[in-house]
């Protein structure tokens, strides 16, 4: 008989709920493992995706090219190829300190051409879609400011910031990445090397300037107030849940800073609205259109009928002096202006303004301490200065006087600070231009072409063409009218016209500076203003910047004229004297046959050669290095007038040859007669 197979062993089976304990006790003692891992804690927080960041002590920044793709039109030339990109770039704080107001620098190098970013603002205001080829600075908004981690325990919303990036760029053909030339924190006190460059990556730490001298220590948590040609306050009175009263307070502080008709524009980030204003207004007042907008799908009640504005940017000017007393809308001090804003040399009471607002405010905002101030301020004038501001920063809350008239003081909610500096205006555009003439050349040279623009009126001349030299009463009568007397001046100094003639300067205002003379102990200057607008400057001023002989500066006769101290180093300040501030604008001749004449303002300045006895007039000492008018540079020309053409009491040749044949023919004439 055979032997049956043994049978195999049955299994145990456990009851079902042990078996759910035993998983629950694996799975706790495996996380309790994992907890205290050697007693190290590293292990809890993320790796950092670099390496540097862990050994970084000061602002970490990096910036990834994360894609991109092909742009109509599509083109078979890859430099002019559009690509639409996008690309993240962070800053991170691992200091112990707060990094205040940062500012992220990126050198594009594409064309790029920047359509959103979110987490940051453009530093100087510039409205998207911005042209950043030669780079840009970013500014944190809503978060200016980097938390440090031991404060924070380490929470990465309060000490970084990331910015995610989408814009257009030019030229670099896949798979090549188009990568900026460099990062950089643009903070005073910050030193940053040459960033690293790993594929589509590039970062950078710095680190606090040990040579960076700091200034006197601030006691508060805010950052100071900036120094500027132009700054803006806006300070918050009155804080409630759902909406706040704000001032803004406009200081000009520059000799050379001027406003008339200022135009005031921001944007709101937050979906804000203004319901009422006080000491000024928005040019739109859009109030029932404003059922339309986003505020009105959640103040659905709400009778947006008497409400001001609700523009995303609205524009703000400034009340007339009319409004003055008015206590609905005026009543406030250094308002009703008619915008205008004087340099503190010439009127310190009228070189600031201030205007009120109510401000609404939507979720999530809806707390009392839940405060943003609008970012990309700009402001303009009629023909003033170009400012670039910068975004608002946090600053000690502003002190008043007490309503009372007691000597307490009461400080705003919140302050923020605006600082607006003037720049240089780019080539052709420029509002005012200078003509330069001379009593040794009897030809003046005028501004230059297309000095503050060309425009479209291109057909009929040529933009790139030099000026022509004019007779000195050419420069009375407009430009149109000068062709004639251009073409006369070049047949009688047997020039050659240029077919087409130069465009003209296409300036408002336009000055001329003539020196009139030179003697052994000084020389003279005769500078002329002309107005060719329909438009009437008051209070007017002008300034011109010498070389070295600004220190034999004597007198300004017909107007009232002032050195300026630093850092306007070698400058006069000209105003007019009472009773002749105003610049009149152009007028019409006595007959349409009469070409129209410009207003005008006119004085002598005398110089002494006493500190300067080597300055050469005649080889174009006496001409200035800048002028100014209203606070606006004006284009100078590209050549002086030259003293070779006629130097006075020193005749040519060719005019004492010319002489002596008259002598000779009047002789013969006389005899004839005999």
């Amino acid at each position: 008989m055979t032997k049956a197979a043994p049978m195999a062993p049955r299994r145990r089976r456990w009851p079902g709920y042990l078996l759910a304990a035993a998983v629950v006790l694996a799975v706790v003692t495996a996380a309790r493992a994992q907890d205290y891992n050697n007693g190290d804690d590293e292990e809890e927080k993320p790796k950092p995706q670099l390496k540097a960041q862990e050994a970084c002590n000061g602002a970490f920044l990096s910036y990834t090219f994360i894609e991109r793709a092909k742009e109509f039109p599509h083109l078979k030339n890859a430099t002019a190829q559009a690509y639409a990109f996008k690309a993240q770039a962070t800053v991170l704080n691992t200091m112990t300190t707060d990094l205040k107001a940062w500012q992220m620098f990126v050198g594009f190098q594409q064309k790029e051409i920047l359509v959103s970013v979110s987490g940051a603002v453009l530093l100087d205001g510039t409205d998207f879609p911005a042209n950043v080829s030669g780079g840009v600075t970013f500014a944190g908004y809503p978060m200016a400011d980097l938390l440090n981690s031991i404060d924070t325990a380490g929470d990465l919303t309060q000490i970084q910031v990331q910015m995610d990036i989408t814009g257009t760029q030019f030229g670099v053909k896949p798979p090549g990445k188009p990568m900026p030339k460099t990062i950089k924190l643009t903070n005073p006190g910050y030193r940053c090397p040459a960033p690293t460059h790993k594929d589509s990556v590039m970062y950078v730490c710095c680190v606090k300037d040990p040579k960076f001298k700091v200034k006197k220590a601030n006691s508060t948590r805010y950052l100071p107030r900036q120094k500027a040609d132009l700054t803006m306050a806006y300070d918050v009175l009155t804080s409630y849940g759902n909406k706040y009263i704000a001032q803004v307070t406009i200081d000009n502080w520059s000799p050379m800073s001027r406003l008339d008709n200022w135009n005031l524009t921001w944007e709101w980030k937050r979906g804000e609205f203004i319901e009422k204003m006080r000491g000024a207004y928005t040019l739109l007042k859009e109030g029932p259109a404003c059922v339309y907008s986003p505020a009105a799908s959640y103040y659905k009640d709400f009778d947006f009928t008497p409400v001001y504005n609700c523009e995303k940017r609205p524009v703000i000017v400034a009340l007339p002096p009319d409004r003055e007393k008015d206590n609905d809308v005026g009543n406030l001090p250094f308002c009703c202006k008619n915008g205008t804003l004087l340099p503190p040399i010439m009127d310190e009471s009228k070189s600031r303004a201030i205007f009120q607002l109510t401000v609404y405010k939507m979720p999530p905002d809806l707390n009392r301490t839940a405060l943003y101030p609008p970012s990309n301020w700009k402001i303009t004038g009629k023909l003033n200065p170009h400012y670039v501001c910068r975004q608002p920063i946090r600053v000690s809350p502003m002190e008043f006087p007490d309503g009372s008239g007691l000597m307490s003081t009461t400080p705003a909610v919140a302050s923020w600070q605006v600082a607006c500096n003037i720049t240089r205006p780019k080539k052709r555009a420029s509002k005012c231009c200078v003509s330069f003439s001379a009593y040794y050349n009897d030809s003046t040279v005028p501004c230059n072409t297309c000095a503050c623009g060309c425009g479209n009126d291109t057909a009929t001349c040529d933009p790139d063409a030099h000026p022509v030299l004019l007779p000195a009463e050419a420069m009375l009568v407009p430009f149109d009218n000068r062709t004639a007397k251009a073409r006369a001046w070049a047949k009688i100094k047997h020039w050659r016209v240029p077919n087409p003639m130069p465009c003209g300067d296409n300036c408002g205002v336009s000055i001329n500076w003539h020196v009139m003379n030179n003697y052994k102990s000084g020389w003279s200057v005769r500078i002329t203003i002309f107005n060719w607008q329909d438009y009437t400057f008051k209070n007017w001023f002008a300034a011109v910047k010498m070389g070295e002989h600004y220190s034999g500066y004597e007198n300004v006769y017909s107007f009232n004229g002032t050195r300026l101290d630093a850092p306007f180093n070698n400058t006069i300040f000209m105003q007019a004297l009472p009773g002749l501030e105003y610049l009149d604008p152009i007028t019409d001749g006595r007959t349409s046959a009469y070409p129209r004449l410009p207003g005008k303002q006119q004085s002598v300045i005398s110089f002494k050669k006493k500190d300067v006895p080597n300055i050469n007039i005649p080889k174009g000492g006496g001409f200035p290095k800048r002028v100014y008018f209203d606070g606006e540079e004006c284009a100078l020309p590209h050549k002086l007038p030259s003293s070779a053409r006629r130097r006075a009491g020193a005749p040519s040749l060719l005019q004492a040859v010319t002489g002596v044949v008259l002598v000779m023919i009047v002789a013969l004439v006389d005899s004839s007669c005999l």
